[in-house]
């Protein structure tokens, strides 16, 4: 959370101490006592992208997104939910998902949650072989068997499941 001071960084981590409890409106509350000059700092940004998925306000979670993406370019995060909210944004979906995270692969060679999504949306996609490909790729980048932990218990997965057990 480097370049914030207090008292905004104090109130960064009481509005991440109520999202933690779940008491979302609390959070929100806390985020918009941040002075205005640090409301797009990445920390701020990521905890509100957080806020507004715990709330399923996909809209608002992709414009945080998008200004997640300007504000740290070279952070994997803002790539990562931008791709998550447009699956669920209404004018969204899979292959928009799919087709905004692509290019992070390349940027993020060694971020092991970038291939793993990429999996889950080509797996989604019925493009198994693209979504064997991806997850060997995330496996290469990450742990194994946490891989394979978080693999088996995603839905997005299933059509891969005894493949996954396997591994």
């Amino acid at each position: 959370m480097q370049g914030l001071e207090p008292p905004d960084i104090h109130r960064l981590n009481a509005a991440l101490g109520w999202l933690g409890l779940g008491c979302v409106a609390e959070a929100g509350a806390e985020l918009e006592t941040i002075s205005a000059e640090q409301q797009n700092h990445p920390a701020v940004l990521e905890t509100r992208w957080a806020l507004y998925a715990r709330e399923q306000r996909w809209d608002a979670a992709l414009t945080v997104a998008e200004l997640e993406l300007i504000a740290a370019p070279n952070e994997s995060s803002g790539w990562l939910h931008r791709a998550y909210a447009l699956r669920r944004v209404s004018q969204g979906g899979l292959f928009q998902a799919w087709t905004a995270l692509l290019p992070a692969a390349e940027k993020f060679p060694d971020e092991p949650v970038i291939p793993y999504n990429l999996s889950c949306y080509a797996c989604q996609l019925h493009q198994l072989d693209q979504a064997r490909i991806w997850l060997q790729r995330a496996v290469k980048a990450g742990e194994l068997e946490a891989i394979r932990k978080m693999a088996l218990a995603d839905d997005d997965l299933q059509p891969l499941w005894e493949e996954i057990k396997l591994l």
